[in-house]
């Protein structure tokens, strides 16, 4: 009996339909009820962040989930952030995964010294920003901003 390689199953994972209709049909982007619900629309998230550069369909339907899970997770998984700041709350992300100002800069596909300059408070992080950090993270977009 043939096992699966860490590679076909990286490969697997990867590969998402690239139209809407199709995405639509194994993933119905409905208000999430439920954990499992919530746990199934985070794991195509991830397949979908995953793939390089995401068809229209694939972005609109990515853009859907994010909403979705951004609504579920802030009326079922709220955190108090009073007195936390987007910007400390990134820091402390980042130090939790050992991430640094040039992996920000990387991850948020800007120029390596605006990682920094965010870190820093000169420069203010983008709702595409947050965005790309919450899908990253799996939070909501809003707790990075201040």
């Amino acid at each position: 009996m043939a096992t699966k390689t860490a590679n076909s199953q990286r490969d697997r994972k990867a590969t998402v339909p690239g139209r809407l209709e199709d995405l639509v049909r194994i993933l119905p982007p409905i208000a999430i009820r439920d954990d499992v619900q919530h746990e199934n629309a985070v794991a195509m998230i991830d397949r979908l962040m995953q793939v390089a550069d995401l068809t229209d369909g694939q972005a609109a339907y990515l853009e859907t989930l994010l909403q979705l899970v951004e609504f579920y997770e802030a009326r079922h998984h709220a955190i108090a952030l009073s007195g936390l700041g987007g910007t400390r709350m990134l820091k402390h992300l980042l130090e939790q995964s050992g991430m640094t100002g040039g992996d920000l800069a990387r991850l948020l596909d800007v120029h390596a010294t605006l990682g920094s300059k965010i870190l820093g408070g000169q420069r203010r992080l983008t709702w595409d920003h947050a965005k790309t950090l919450a899908a990253r993270f799996k939070v909501a977009p809003a707790l990075f901003m201040d």
